[in-house]
């Protein structure tokens, strides 16, 4: 977020400061001066809100659309002569964690927001209630990967990183949108928020400007910085200082100063701490007196925007290691694991085999329903085997407690005062788990089928292996999906299959052109919550994938391949409206044909583990007014909801009982906080106990020891 209020200080008191510079132009000017290939660091996290232009957002995305409009934007620079590379977060820093958990918080009430205004007005809320589709960030990094492009995932602060490679490099400038940018001693700094693509024209910060308004040099920036308050040291810690600066500015030479010219106030004391020759003697003015766990704060936040030099890259740095692997882990392992994650070709295994942490964000998830299980709970399962499967890896034994994961994931009824500690589950296959060494570096025969088969552990779906070869890799992965929550998802009923599975096997036929034409009579709520729990669930997936070596194909996890947020929302009203089969595939024979085969394939696998799916209609959430403007579609033909064939809700009905959930205790002597292995009440897979897991009136963390 950088540092509080500075940009909107440069903008309306400092308008100096803010430049409208051609982009193009510059480039040109770059070439002339410096002989080299003009080149932007793209800061990839501020651009997503941007970037993601699509009009429906709620229905867990319109990824096909989203891919053209990074394919537009990309070939606009490309056509200007400006190189592109990209840089994402690949974690969060523990000193930043307070940041990330209050954002988190914050964005736990626009969610709670977006889903009253669905249930009560059957449409998507306005743009003050905008949020990204779930997974935007991790999937970018792939789309920009298939689109040629260089990306980057941090292994530490991504905007020091950015500011860091763009000075080493010489680069032209840093695209973002982040005042931290203005701090660093780094190259330009221009404006996403405001960049005319049509034109390539946008607004550059212009620290030097910036200093001279305000009476500092540069190197007094970090100091500033901090005092303003920033994502290391909080606004509130400063207050004290501010204020006292504001007194003094006031009564030296600016009565009545309004409180916007705070940073003038700030940059005043900041220039009276040192002498008149303005030496710097430290990090921290020795006249800026402070209690000892105040300076330490600040010491850490001016630090955090020191550049290393040249020849100490943070993407050189040797990350740490799970304690229990320091003796066992090979090198090559290592090596593997950080290059794939900085080079953006991986997911969740750098996070959980070096950090021990992993994170996830806000989710489109109703509190309120008390059916469908949190997106963090339903996947924590495939998350288990995926831990086993990299820090069980061979070396282990049993003899000790295994290592568990730090999970930060956010869900309704938790507080985020603490981590959920998540213990690695052990996949169910025959024999030894294959070690990483096999998986990632094993060659012969035999080898993908070993690689297949642990990926499809991972989900407890080994009897699609039939399939491999057979179907598009990216309808085995929609498969697995489905069926893993199907066995996941006590709720989960034949016409949720059905709207899963037959909008990914009609997605493969539908142009950009005829995604965009879809038109909803309404939104309900419970299909966003699903549309956003099948997004999610590719992640894992994807994770699942590269831990089990690359079985397949890392595109054919990428949502648009089997996942359109508006057809899968009409998918879902037309099956729930008890639609034929032959008009829910749009009377296609070799769609139907497939379809068939898929789901008779996912029966067979519940069946097989004792889970049996109900039909169960519903229209949760709807009020009269919807269903009658639904009739009305259905009865008029409503746009393209007559080519998909009538539809009526006379079979429809309200749920609204309590479903009390049962989930897995793992073993006792394990220990350990943080939940259990959430499965169906009828698998047939073994567990050592069970106990009762109840939501009134939110989701809570089971507290199953060991898991």
């Amino acid at each position: 977020m950088g540092v509080k209020g500075l940009q909107y200080f440069m903008e309306r008191f400092c308008p100096e400061s803010c430049v409208t510079v051609n982009l193009q132009e510059m480039a040109r000017e770059h070439v002339s001066k410096t002989s080299s290939s003009p080149t932007l660091v793209v800061d990839g996290m501020a651009c997503l809100r941007h970037w993601y232009s699509c009009k429906d957002w709620v229905c867990g995305g319109q990824w096909k659309e989203y891919m053209s409009i990074l394919r537009r934007w990309v070939e606009t620079f490309t056509s200007a002569g400006i190189h592109l590379v990209f840089f994402f977060d690949g974690m969060v820093e523990e000193n930043k964690r307070h940041e990330w958990v209050k954002r988190r918080r914050r964005v736990n009430g626009e969610v709670s927001r977006i889903f009253r205004h669905i249930k009560l007005h059957g449409e998507q809320p306005a743009k003050d209630l905008f949020n990204l589709p779930s997974g935007l960030a991790t999937f970018t990094r792939f789309a920009l990967r298939t689109l040629g492009q260089e990306v980057f995932c941090s292994v530490q602060e991504a905007d020091y990183e950015i500011a860091s490679y763009a000075r080493r490099h010489g680069c032209m400038g840093i695209l973002g949108q982040d005042s931290d940018f203005i701090i660093y001693d780094s190259v330009n700094y221009f404006s996403v928020a405001k960049l005319h693509l049509d034109r390539l024209t946008t607004v550059q910060y212009d620290r030097k400007r910036l200093c001279r308004a305000i009476g500092l040099d540069r190197y007094q920036l970090p100091l500033l910085a901090c005092l303003l308050g920033n994502d290391v040291v909080p606004e509130e810690r400063m207050y004290v200082i501010r204020n006292n600066a504001m007194e003094a500015y006031r009564k030296s030479s600016h009565p009545g100063a309004p409180q916007g010219h705070v940073v003038f106030a700030v940059s005043q004391y900041v220039n009276s701490l040192w002498g008149k020759e303005k030496e710097q003697t430290g990090i921290i003015p020795p006249a800026l007196k402070l209690p000892a766990p105040d300076r330490t704060l600040l010491e850490k936040g001016i630090c955090s925007y020191l550049l290393s030099g040249p020849e100490a890259h943070p993407l050189d740095a040797q990350p740490p290691i799970h304690p229990i692997l320091k003796k066992d882990l090979n090198p090559e392992i290592l090596k593997a694991c950080r290059g794939k994650h900085v080079s953006a070709e991986s997911f969740m295994v750098y996070n959980v085999l070096c950090e021990g942490v992993l994170e996830c964000s806000n989710s489109l998830e109703d509190e309120e329903d008390h059916q469908l299980l949190p997106q963090a709970l339903v996947f924590k399962s495939c998350r288990q085997h995926i831990y086993a499967l990299l820090l069980l890896s061979g070396h282990y034994d049993g003899s000790v407690e295994p290592p568990a994961i730090r999970e930060w994931f956010v869900y309704p009824g938790n507080s985020l005062k603490e981590p959920d500690m998540v213990l690695p589950v052990p996949l169910d296959i025959p024999g030894e788990q294959p070690s990483l060494e096999l998986l990632w570096f094993g060659s012969g025969p035999d080898i993908s089928t070993i690689r297949l088969m642990t990926f499809l552990s991972i989900f407890d779906c080994q009897e699609f292996a039939e399939l491999y070869g057979v179907i598009e890799d990216f309808l085995l992965a929609a498969l697995c999906l489905t069926t893993y929550i199907a066995l996941q998802v006590p709720s989960f009923c034949s016409e949720d299959v059905d709207a899963y599975l037959s909008q990914a096997v009609c997605l493969r036929l539908k142009s950009l052109q005829d995604l965009q034409q879809i038109k909803l009579p309404f939104l309900c709520s419970r299909a966003v919550q699903m549309g956003s729990l099948y997004v999610r669930g590719l992640s894992y997936l994807l994770g699942a994938n590269c831990a089990s070596g690359g079985p397949l194909p890392n595109d054919a996890f990428m949502p648009w391949q089997s996942f359109d947020g508006r057809l899968f929302h009409s998918k879902y009203l037309l099956a729930h409206g008890s639609t034929d089969q032959m008009l829910l595939l749009e009377k296609n024979e070799s769609s139907v044909a497939l379809f068939l085969q898929l789901k008779k394939k996912l029966i067979e696998v519940c069946k097989k583990k004792n889970r049996v799916l109900q039909s169960q209609p519903r229209a949760d959430g709807l009020e009269k007014s919807h269903r009658t403007c639904y009739e009305d579609h259905c009865t008029d033909g409503g746009d393209n909801w007559q080519d998909m064939g009538e539809t009526s809700v006379g079979g429809w009905r309200r749920e609204r009982d309590h479903i009390n959930f049962r989930y897995s205790r793992a073993n006792p002597h394990r220990g350990g906080r943080g939940g259990s292995q959430y499965s169906h009440p009828t698998s047939s897979r073994r567990r050592p106990s069970r106990g009762r897991y109840q939501r009134n009136p939110r989701w809570c963390q089971p507290s199953a020891p060991g898991s």
